[in-house]
């Protein structure tokens, strides 16, 4: 018999909050970490796309993202919110020169590993349940998780996610699982 998939783990919105307001702004990284951060919860971006994005990827003006050959070389657009917008605005005063919108400090490409490393690091110190399953993809189950909550439209979250067969997606419509019982389980008071 097949074991059942174990439900990918999500942040509530107070962790969020939390372990957005980790990275400190004030040092180059910190500023940095913080956007990367930002990015991965409001567009749900993978590890990889998020390293592999460049400045020309987002339009300031429209706040327009492109994840240029995400999976399976698949391009996609996401919108980010003006006030990230806002931050990455701050960030690009500061960045090293780089072909990379999120560098190194001599202007390389990031490592996904340093992502995963940084990522469990503000988890940790932010006091996020479970902080060890922390990770990038998190942050991702997230955002697709939120945003399923707040549209409920599966075929908007697997265009988000850039998902090619909505099977994938299907996972997160735990969400619509537990709603209906907590609201029952409310009547039943």
């Amino acid at each position: 018999m097949a074991r059942p998939k174990k439900l990918p783990k999500v942040l509530t919105t107070e962790e969020q909050c939390a372990l957005v307001a980790q990275p400190n702004p004030r040092y180059t990284s910190g500023l940095r970490n913080r956007c990367l951060i930002r990015v991965a919860l409001e567009a749900g971006l993978r590890a990889g796309e998020l390293v592999a994005l460049k400045p020309d990827h987002l339009d300031m003006l429209t706040c327009r993202l492109v994840v240029r050959e995400g999976k399976g070389a698949k391009d996609r657009v996401l919108w980010i919110s003006d006030n990230l917008r806002d931050l990455v605005g701050r960030w690009l005063e500061r960045r090293p020169v780089s072909a990379w919108l999120f560098p190194t400090r001599d202007g390389g490409q990031l490592d996904t590993r340093y992502l995963r490393t940084m990522v469990k690091h503000y988890a940790v110190k932010a006091g996020v349940s479970e902080s060890e399953r922390v990770t990038p993809h998190v942050l991702r189950h997230t955002f697709a998780t939120d945003l399923l909550r707040e549209t409920k439209n599966i075929i908007l979250v697997q265009k988000a996610l850039g998902h090619s067969d909505v099977s994938t997606t299907m996972i997160y419509t735990h969400v619509q699982d537990d709603e209906p019982k907590a609201a029952l389980r409310r009547r039943e008071t």
